[in-house]
């Protein structure tokens, strides 16, 4: 059985789309002015960009999602460790060129744990729709609680 180290990234509405488009099998490949994929060590610190950087974010969709997904572990050692600012703001910088390489040591799928949405996330029209929160029904992805619904008076 291969070792594996378990890794987080927020992502916004459009990344969230092209991985659930990837059948949640990789990462997509980085725009031009995105030189490196930054896969985060810990769930609390992809929490926090998700809620605190995501969720506000017009150009994330006011949606942050936290996702988790498991790499090789031997293979990921050729990345070491970056701290960010504080201790707990641990990432690797993956050069965008690799990104393909290391989409194909996932063990497994990508998996959508967490969600945060701003309060002026409107549930843009998806080509998947499984992003959109069904009437009555918030959320959209399988165990991923969506907003909370707006009450009009």
């Amino acid at each position: 059985m291969v070792e594996t180290l378990t890794l987080y990234r927020p992502v916004g509405l459009k990344e969230a789309q092209l991985v659930l488009a990837r059948d949640c099998r990789g990462f997509p490949p980085r725009l031009p002015d995105q030189p490196i994929f930054y896969p985060v060590m810990n769930v609390d610190s992809a929490r926090q960009i998700a809620r605190d950087w995501n969720a506000p974010d017009p150009g994330s969709g006011h949606v942050g999602f936290v996702t988790a997904f498991d790499v090789e572990a031997a293979w990921l050692a050729r990345y070491p460790v970056k701290t960010v600012g504080a201790r707990q703001h641990q990432e690797l910088w993956v050069p965008a060129e690799e990104l393909e390489d290391f989409n194909a040591h996932l063990v497994g799928p990508i998996r959508f744990i967490e969600s945060w949405y701003g309060p002026d996330y409107q549930g843009p029209p998806s080509p998947l729709g499984s992003l959109e929160p069904a009437p009555g029904r918030p959320g959209g992805l399988p165990g991923v609680p969506g907003p909370t619904p707006k009450v009009e008076p």
